[in-house]
């Protein structure tokens, strides 16, 4: 986490004794965080960690994450934080195609209760690499990718402009630090002199409206804490801040009736912040340049990038949608080409068909790896089919015989393989998949028949799987 150095900051000075964790019932101060973090880079080196290192932090409590983070910064690592939602064999191989030099399985030591908290030490370094994470959970494939320390925090003070964040804050994070997301909201809260309340899943979220005051999270967990409010659970909160899929303009309204602000925002895990939304559409995000290149044949264009946030690519020379042309980037997604040169951007999805739900990158090619060889099963389709609250969500289209007990077999490898943003959510059968005339499946047609049906209904004569 590359804001060591800012909590070392807050906690030798006044805001020492202010509370820096907050996680259930346990609260951690600014000094307690410091000097935990202090203790943890101290047995990191001790035990052969050495600048430069990719650290794997395998941990399943955030505030052990958090403190692991920090201390990974402090000893000159790049940290990489692992979901605990991973089946096991999907972290055996991202531990075999990343091979960090540290895998770090259990919290680190912490530091004896009144621990100095020592000087803050040199400023670090703005270029080198101190976090990597992953643009979505993927089969067979991992991609990590490396982000600069100063491509986080030199974009604190625009964040913290636009959000109203300030020292005094309580700041709810709402999902796993895995997620860049979340991981931001809790780097961005400590590098203020916030307190980054760790409240992950439905229930741990609205509880902690009560003592928040800002709350980082994806559109679908927003009406979650919309409807805490609708049921007058108590709250505080003044400012919610919604990355990940498309706002619903009913989402605003809701919030504006509770006296909430929403600053939404378009990024991706590669690019970073792309265009923010404070309630007139997206605009470039301050420092970003925005361009939509038209493609021919149609009123879309591929949204491109130019700014000092985009992050420096994927570890371990792994392929993904990241592209580059000279200083700028693109990731694939579509928007509309604007009728005028400052309109605002208006996103259309993924032109690698890449399925973005509640937040999450799914692949649809990683799916179809994990599903392919179910006996039964000839070939598969994943794509996206719109969701009000999630964005989208994956969909698998199976070219199998109609026989019992195939939907169940599917679902439990997917399970066992699969992160729970792959895992599909509805499936459908075909004796055979349309195909193209050069014999490759026709996944326009079937994108395009999943797109235009209602949830409740099969999409064309496609069969319901069972």
């Amino acid at each position: 986490m590359p804001v060591a150095h800012h909590v070392l900051r807050h906690a030798a000075g006044p805001g020492g004794t202010r509370p820096a964790l907050r996680c259930g019932a346990r609260t951690r101060s600014y000094a307690d965080l410091a000097a935990d973090a202090r203790a943890g880079a101290q047995h990191l080196v001790a035990t052969g960690t050495h600048p430069g290192d990719l650290v794997a932090l395998l941990l399943h409590d955030p505030m052990d994450t958090v403190v692991a983070l920090l201390a990974v910064d402090l000893a000159g690592g790049t940290a990489l934080v692992a979901d605990p939602a991973w089946p096991v064999h999907q972290r055996a191989e991202v531990l075999r195609a990343l091979t960090p030099a540290v895998v770090v399985h259990v919290p680190l030591p912490r530091a004896a209760p009144g621990a100095p908290v020592g000087d803050t030490g040199p400023a670090p370094d703005d270029d080198a690499v101190a976090w990597a994470g992953f643009s979505s959970g993927s089969t067979g494939r991992p991609r990590a990718v490396a982000r600069t320390r100063g491509s986080w925090t030199r974009s604190f003070g625009h964040v913290t402009e636009l959000t109203g964040t300030r020292p005094t804050d309580t700041v709810a994070v709402t999902g796993p630090l895995a997620s860049s997301l979340h991981c931001f909201a809790t780097v961005h809260a400590l590098a203020v002199g916030a307190c980054a309340q760790l409240a992950p899943g439905t229930t741990a979220t609205t509880a902690a409206l009560a003592t928040s005051d800002l709350v980082h999270l994806v559109p679908s967990r927003l009406d979650d804490v919309l409807d805490a409010l609708d049921a007058r659970m108590p709250s505080r909160l003044r400012t919610a801040v919604v990355g990940g899929a498309g706002l619903d303009p009913v989402q605003r309204e809701r919030a504006a009736a509770h006296g909430v602000d929403v600053v939404a925002y378009y990024g991706a895990v590669e690019l970073s912040f792309v265009a923010i939304d404070t309630g007139g559409g997206l605009r470039p995000f301050p420092q970003a340049e925005v361009e939509v290149r038209p493609q021919e044949g149609t009123r879309l264009g591929e949204v491109w990038v130019r700014s000092p946030w985009v992050s420096s690519g994927y570890l371990a020379g792994a392929r993904g949608p990241l592209r580059r042309d000279g200083a700028w980037a693109t990731v694939g997604d579509l928007a509309e080409v604007p009728d005028v040169p400052d309109g605002p951007l208006v996103l259309r999805g993924r032109g690698d068909g890449a399925v973005l739900t509640a937040g999450a990158t799914v692949v649809p090619e990683d799916v179809e790896a994990a599903l392919r060889p179910v006996p039964g099963v000839r070939d598969v389709v994943v794509a996206g089919a719109p969701h009000r609250r999630l964005g989208a969500v994956v969909v698998a289209v199976v070219e199998a015989d109609d026989r019992p007990g195939l939907r169940v077999h599917l679902e439990r490898v997917a399970r066992a393989t699969l992160a729970p943003a792959q895992r599909p959510r509805r499936w459908y059968r075909l004796d055979t998949l349309p195909r193209t005339a050069d014999g490759k499946v026709a996944r326009a047609v079937l994108a395009a028949r999943l797109a235009g049906t209602d949830p409740s209904a099969d999409p064309g004569d496609l069969a319901v799987l069972r």
